[in-house]
């Protein structure tokens, strides 16, 4: 089957504030790949990991507020929809029902997160459903031996134009500029008083201020 239309890119994440480092990287993998659209999904409760400090609401507000004028980077809020954990094979599922067989669709992971694919529920259908793209992570190695590495022996492809070539079930890998910003460093500096502001948005932050997030106190407006 030969894949029809654009790309559709999914980039999931807590987003828990989304900031400088998710942007850059959804602007970059767009330029790279052409004929795409990255949309970036905010999970509802995120399995593998503490729960987010922010609502997915006000998660997804941020990021709308942080893309107002980048067309081809969208907020989605397929996974806000769900009750729920958010496991990426139910999304990509529902995905593909909703964009049908032939529409190319790929899912965006760090070295670090397809390192332990095989810990993901459902892993083994991902590869049915989307092309899996690889954002190298320095310091994280994939195991010739694990199942993301024997996954990546048998459906990697070095020529991006693979993926418009079929609708699902490839790996590419690429670098992109990673910016050294962690929402967990951001969420500490709000909480101790100090300002996050060039590490978010401005709208981003404004709207962290206005709502009250990650222990920000009204008196504290002086820092921004």
């Amino acid at each position: 089957m030969t894949a029809t239309g654009t790309l559709h890119v999914m980039m999931g994440g807590t987003f828990d504030p989304v900031h400088h480092g998710h942007l850059r990287m959804a602007l970059e993998l767009r330029e790279r790949l052409g004929p795409a659209r990255v949309y970036m999904v905010p999970c509802q409760v995120p399995p593998h990991r503490a729960q987010p400090g922010a609502t997915g609401s006000q998660r997804l507000a941020m990021l709308k507020a942080a893309l107002v004028d980048e067309a081809a980077v969208v907020a989605d809020d397929r996974e806000l929809q769900m009750a729920g954990p958010s496991y990426t094979v139910d999304t990509l599922k529902r995905w593909r029902q909703e964009i049908g067989p032939e529409a190319p669709l790929a899912v965006m992971l760090g070295t670090d997160a397809f390192a332990g694919l095989e810990h993901w529920s459902r892993w083994e259908m991902m590869p049915e459903l989307a092309h899996i793209i690889i954002v190298e992570r320095p310091g994280y190695d994939v195991p010739a031996e694990s199942g993301a590495g024997r996954l990546m022996a048998a459906r990697a492809v070095s020529d991006m134009a693979a993926l418009w070539t079929r609708p699902q079930g490839l790996v590419w890998k690429t670098e992109l500029s990673r910016l050294d910003i962690a929402a967990t460093d951001i969420r500490q500096r709000i909480s101790q008083g100090r300002s996050p502001r060039f590490l978010v948005p401005d709208a981003v932050w404004h709207y962290i201020q206005k709502e009250g997030l990650y222990g920000f106190d009204a008196v504290q407006s002086i820092l921004s």
